[in-house]
């Protein structure tokens, strides 16, 4: 995004309504203070197991958000809490729960947690779908390589390009023609990770992509990332890449790392 590019900018007050953003989905939308903190799980980080359950189940939106968050950082959570976010993860009615649910399911890990992750790989709201894709990944990408393979056909940007990331950390060299095919996606972000990742395919066919792409692609972003990669070792590459950064380093409070940009 760069408005001093777009036009208007510079000019009269009235002239800013002119001014357009070129990154594809961003929107200006509304929330509470309270929402904004939902993530914030310091003031239930004391509270016990079956208090985080209650509010689970019973709370309000803001209060089931947090405490399935919370949840992915007890103790040993146990069945009963991991059998609990299952159910979150799939029937309530605050389409972020149920993101936040199928997140703590990821950290939980267990039989009963990759079964709800799979359980919600259709749900009816794309986040939800994409973090559905985050936990298959971090559990066991390689037993449900399918159903990953079966993401890339999402109608989201945010699935498909979560579902590329977790195969390429799967398959390497081998997720070659996932990557070519993904430079033609509809969506800017996902033929920016397309790019980046195809810095680790050492194939003739993969740089004649990039430089295609680096040349002739309609997002600067894009065209950079693929600039980018072909000075890239491909080897070295794929033994550094971790689909993102640290879990530390994402920028804001319940970011996932499958949905960060790539770190260029």
């Amino acid at each position: 995004m760069a408005p001093e590019r777009s036009p208007g900018f510079g000019v009269e007050p009235e002239g800013l309504e002119d001014i357009e953003v070129s990154r594809e989905d961003v929107t200006i939308g509304e929330a509470t203070p309270e929402e904004l903190t939902a993530s914030d799980t310091d003031p239930v980080a004391d509270d016990p197991v079956d208090a985080l359950l209650d509010q689970l189940r019973s709370g309000s939106k803001i209060e089931r958000r947090r405490a399935a968050l919370a949840l992915a950082d007890a103790r040993e959570p146990g069945d009963r809490v991991a059998e609990t976010l299952v159910g979150v993860a799939q029937t309530d009615e605050d389409d972020d729960v149920r993101q936040f649910a199928v997140e703590a399911l990821g950290k939980i890990g267990g039989e009963i947690a990759e079964r709800g992750a799979l359980a919600v790989t259709n749900d009816g709201d794309p986040w939800v779908r994409a973090e559905a894709v985050v936990t298959i990944d971090r559990l066991d990408r390689a037993a449900h390589e399918d159903r990953l393979t079966a993401a890339l056909n999402d109608d989201h940007h945010a699935v498909r390009r979560n579902a590329l990331i977790s195969l390429f950390k799967l398959r390497g060299e081998d997720a070659g023609d996932d990557l070519l095919a993904a430079l033609d996606d509809d969506s800017e972000r996902v033929r920016e990770w397309a790019a980046h990742m195809l810095a680790g395919v050492d194939a003739d066919r993969c740089r004649e992509a990039l430089q295609r792409t680096a040349a002739t692609d309609d997002s600067d972003v894009v065209r950079a990332t693929a600039a980018n990669a072909l000075q890239e070792d491909p080897a070295r590459f794929r033994r550094n890449f971790r689909g993102a950064l640290a879990e530390g380093d994402t920028l804001l409070p319940g970011e996932d790392l499958l949905n960060r940009q790539p770190d260029l």
